[in-house]
This record gives C-alpha cells, sequence and structure tokens, in this order.
C-alpha cells in the first residue's frame, strides 16, 4: 500500500481513459498528458494503460508500506524520497518505509507518478480514473491507501530517459474543426497570427481562453465533442476541451487539438501563452 501523509492540492489516480460510454455522456477522463503518462509505464515496463497518480501543481506526501519501484514524469516538483531529490524519467527504488514528497513547482503544471504494475485501485467501468461520480472520488485523501503490487527486485531494459520539458512549447497543433467555416475572416486572421492566454477557468473539463475573438451567432444542433475540442461561443469566447469534458455541445467546433497538443497544453496554467499552428 501506498498511504497518503497529505494529498496535495489536487492529486488523482488515473489511466488511460474509459472508453465505450461517449454515448450515455461519460467522458474519456484519464491522464491529462497521455505523453508522460506513457513515458512512466514504458520506463516500469508496465502496461501502457496501467494507473498513476496525476498531480497537479503541488505534490502529495506519500508513504511506501512495501518495496516497488516508481517513475516521475511530467511537470518538475522538486520531488524528494527521504528528503533527497530524485529525478525525472528515471526508474527509481523504493524500500519499505520511504516517504515521497514534493516541493517547488519549477516547470510544468502536472506530474506522473507510476509504479511498477499500477495503481490497483478499483476499476469502474473499464478504468480507475477518478472522474465523479462516475467514481466515488474526486481525487485522492489524506489517509487513503492506494493498493499496488509489492516488487521487490527489478532490472529494468532502460532506467532512464532524457528529460522532456515540453511544457514551455508555446504551439499547439490543430486541425479544422466541422464548423471552422463559420468564423469569418477578421477572426481566422487572429486566430493564427496572434498568441492567446490562458485564463483563470481552467482545469480537467476544459481550458477557457482569455481573448475572445470577434462574435459568432451561428447556430447549430448539439453535437458530439472530444477532449481537444475547441469551440467558440455566441461571445467569442474560445474553449478547449480537456479529458473530462463534455461528450456533446451547441457551440461551433472550429478546431481540434492533436494528441501532442493536449499533452502540452496540458501542462500551461493561467497567465501561460499559445499559439494555435493549423496543420494542413
Amino acid at each position: 500500500m501506498i498511504k497518503v501523509l497529505k494529498s496535495g492540492f489536487f492529486t488523482t489516480i488515473q489511466d488511460a481513459g474509459r472508453f465505450g460510454f461517449r454515448n450515455k455522456g461519460v467522458p474519456i477522463s484519464g491522464a491529462m498528458d497521455g505523453r508522460a503518462l506513457d513515458k512512466a509505464n514504458f520506463l516500469l515496463e508496465n502496461e501502457s494503460d496501467a494507473a498513476v497518480l496525476e498531480i497537479t501543481m503541488t505534490g502529495p506526501t506519500l508513504l511506501f508500506e512495501e518495496p516497488t519501484y516508481i517513475c516521475l514524469t511530467g511537470a518538475e516538483l522538486s520531488a524528494t524520497l527521504n528528503n533527497e531529490p530524485i529525478a525525472t524519467y528515471k526508474v527509481q527504488k523504493v524500500r519499505k518505509g520511504d516517504i515521497l514528497s514534493y516541493g517547488r513547482l519549477e516547470y510544468g503544471f502536472r506530474a506522473y507518478l507510476a509504479v511498477k504494475g499500477g495503481i490497483q485501485s478499483q476499476a469502474v467501468m473499464g478504468s480507475r480514473s477518478h472522474f465523479y461520480p462516475i467514481t466515488a472520488q474526486r481525487c485522492i485523501q489524506e489517509r487513503q491507501e492506494l493498493p499496488f503490487v509489492p516488487t521487490k527486485s527489478y532490472d529494468p531494459k532502460i532506467p532512464e530517459i532524457k528529460i522532456e520539458t515540453y511544457s514551455g512549447q508555446k504551439e499547439i497543433l490543430v486541425y479544422k474543426g466541422p464548423e471552422f467555416d463559420c468564423l469569418e475572416t477578421p477572426s481566422l486572421q487572429r486566430l493564427f497570427e496572434e498568441d492567446f492566454t490562458i485564463a483563470k477557468e481552467n482545469n480537467r473539463m476544459g481550458y477557457q481562453i482569455k481573448e475572445p475573438l470577434e462574435a459568432c451567432n451561428f447556430q447549430m444542433l448539439t453535437s458530439a465533442t472530444v477532449p481537444g475540442t475547441v469551440q467558440v461561443t455566441p461571445s467569442g469566447k474560445l474553449i478547449i476541451l480537456m479529458k473530462d469534458g463534455q461528450t456533446t455541445g451547441g457551440y461551433p467546433r472550429v478546431l481540434q487539438l492533436t494528441a501532442e497538443a493536449i499533452a502540452i497544453l496540458a501542462q500551461k496554467k493561467s497567465g501561460d501563452t499559445i499559439k494555435f499552428l493549423l496543420q494542413p
């Protein structure tokens, strides 16, 4: 077990996502930064959909009650094991009684903690990803215990890889959305020429953009949306749906982020800037 001594700001269990239930209004959920999830599980030779902890802005304090191996990826949150700094993107041995803590946020916004074999919490509708009220919790809580299969000995094939710092990347790749042509010329010019700022309204459901485009009064029926769909409201506000975003929406879908762009955006916080780069 991993005992949660402190929960951090917003720490959730996430895996590759919950698929097959969007027709019932259930979002995919899963790790916001799928790229960081993949690298953590790759280094530990876990299944690609093994559950990890997604740690937002401020990390938890965790007591390992059994031995295992861990890997940290994503944002740099100055992690320490028994008060000694440990590196990201590197397999780390953990002994019974070791305490993992997090400190200052250096870059990025979401960090990932994987354990050998994955976190073995209860699966709901085929996924361990937290999404309230589908799951009983929004995030982990103090004194909670997180199950995993202890590992006393393990010789990783690839013990570490180069640290990825794409959180500082401004350009995010997008494709045209189904209602792209509803935008007027002034909005189209601004969309790909200007930088845009992440508003304070951002979470796992969606990111709002601070600077509005021109008003858009395009009328449409409620239609399907997916993570990375960029909608524009009648007032010109841009909303980028993320992993816990709704499955349908009535606003024009003007752009669609690539999977890599979603991972980059997941590492952005309020005040950071992005620039849309249209794929042919």
